[in-house]
């Protein structure tokens, strides 16, 4: 009896430890960090703590939910592709029954709690956002469209808008240029990605866009969305949303940024290909810091 008990236990660990890392929480950690960014930006002082706990919990549950609905769509194609086979699903260390039931008490749980502690307007944002990602973009765009990323990264931008609405119940012009920054890193980002898995793609039948228009065609797109990014980056100085520190951060991040897309350009391989992509998060993530630091720095001075 205590035997099976103990076994019982260990297989409800197993498929616990299997469904979190089917959240994909070091996506997820960065959809939270530029949430919280959205939540610190959007008050001269400090967020209440109360709700930028329950904000950061619901919205991070909400995110996890997500991307387990993500995994369920796509369990047939992630068997298929070398990236993806070893998560729990296509091995089998989890069951497409639990990920739903898990997955859905999860989602629920994170909306409730933002409808309850934050507020209704942010509950609706974040379930919106959960549509947009886990259905409109992985069921409708991603089979159908090499924009799908395009389209979608609307989805994967709402994050800065979530947090600020979390704090102030508004949707501002500040929390909007956040957003933009993040839908035109968007596209460089994953296609980068896409580059050097380009015939895994090709092989599930995926529509990237190296699969359709190939690999230089992606390459000069890489750099036209560079320079959009770049010139969106400098929006919040323009506008008095930020000063000299965001600005020479964000001279820095950029200036590295361009050239590794035209170094890809002028001379592509998959290992910097895969560079530019590991470079583009850690820009994305220091270029929303200088934007904290700056704001609170001057709110010193």
């Amino acid at each position: 009896m205590a035997h099976a008990i103990a076994l019982n236990i260990q297989e409800i660990r197993v498929s616990l430890r299997s469904f979190f890392m089917m959240c994909k929480p070091r996506v997820s950690a960065l959809i939270v960090f530029t949430a919280m960014i959205g939540m610190f930006m959007s008050t001269p002082h400090l967020p209440p703590l109360d709700i930028l706990i329950a904000a950061t919990l619901g919205i991070a549950m909400t995110s996890g939910a997500a991307a387990a609905f993500n995994c369920i769509i796509e369990q047939k194609i992630d068997a298929r592709m070398a990236r993806t086979r070893h998560r729990p699903l296509p091995t089998g260390q989890v069951s497409t029954r639990q990920t739903l039931v898990l997955a859905t008490l999860l989602g629920f749980a994170g909306l409730s709690l933002l409808y309850a502690m934050v507020n209704p307007l942010t509950m609706w944002l974040t379930f919106g956002t959960l549509l947009g990602y886990a259905v409109i973009y992985t069921v409708f765009l991603k089979p159908a469209t090499p924009l799908n990323i395009v389209i979608g990264g609307a989805s994967g931008a709402m994050p800065p808008i979530l947090g600020w609405a979390a704090i102030n119940n508004v949707v501002s012009h500040e929390a909007l240029i956040m957003f933009l920054i993040i839908f035109a890193w968007t596209p460089p980002h994953f296609w980068a990605l896409a580059l050097y898995r380009r015939e895994e793609y090709a092989k599930v039948g995926i529509p990237m866009l190296p699969v359709t228009h190939g690999v230089q065609f992606t390459l000069l797109h890489i750099v036209l969305y560079t320079i959009i990014l770049v010139t969106i980056t400098f929006i919040p100085y323009s506008m008095g949303m930020s000063h000299l520190i965001y600005l020479i951060s964000a001279l820095v991040l950029n200036l590295v940024f361009m050239v590794y897309v035209v170094a890809l350009y002028a001379d592509y391989s998959d290992a910097l290909a895969k560079r530019t992509f590991r470079y583009s998060i850690t820009y994305l993530t220091l270029l929303f810091a200088a934007l904290m630091l700056d704001h609170y720095w001057m709110l010193e001075w």
